[in-house]
């Protein structure tokens, strides 16, 4: 068993982070000791482990929250539907990189248009792009 302070310190997450995912019910409350402190054992440190690689491959905390559920140990859930929910994401993913690609491309556009001088930003092709409703093309 330990506190939120020794859990954090073992899982290297923050201990604000902890205590919001308790508060928001992706991290399951611990019981409380005796004198009144929150005690985590190895179940927490796991599932806090699993949120942050979660996070890390930019599952949302509700995707996250869904996949947990169907960690239960009922055996319930099928790895069907673990796939699925990763699928799900995998798309989801594909789409911010095709966004980020348009988005580069036009930054590079913008950019082109710029001579880097020393001349005045006010002047800068990119500033008035910015500035005004027409694009450059």
């Amino acid at each position: 068993m330990s506190t939120r302070g020794e859990l954090a310190k073992e899982t290297g997450c923050n201990i604000e982070t902890v205590r919001y995912y308790e508060k928001i019910g992706v991290l399951p409350e611990p019981p409380r000791s005796s004198s009144g402190y929150r005690m985590y054992d190895d179940s927490h440190g796991r599932i806090l482990n699993f949120i942050q690689r979660s996070k890390t491959l930019g599952f949302s905390i509700t995707r996250i929250r869904e996949l947990l559920q169907l960690s239960d140990a009922t055996g319930f859930h099928t790895r069907k539907e673990v796939k699925f929910l990763t699928e799900k994401h995998i798309k989801e993913v594909s789409e911010k990189i095709k966004d980020l690609k348009q988005l580069r491309k036009r930054l590079n556009q913008i950019s082109s248009h710029c001579d880097g001088s020393n001349k005045s930003a006010e002047t800068c092709p990119i500033m008035l792009s910015l500035f005004n409703d027409k694009q450059i093309e």
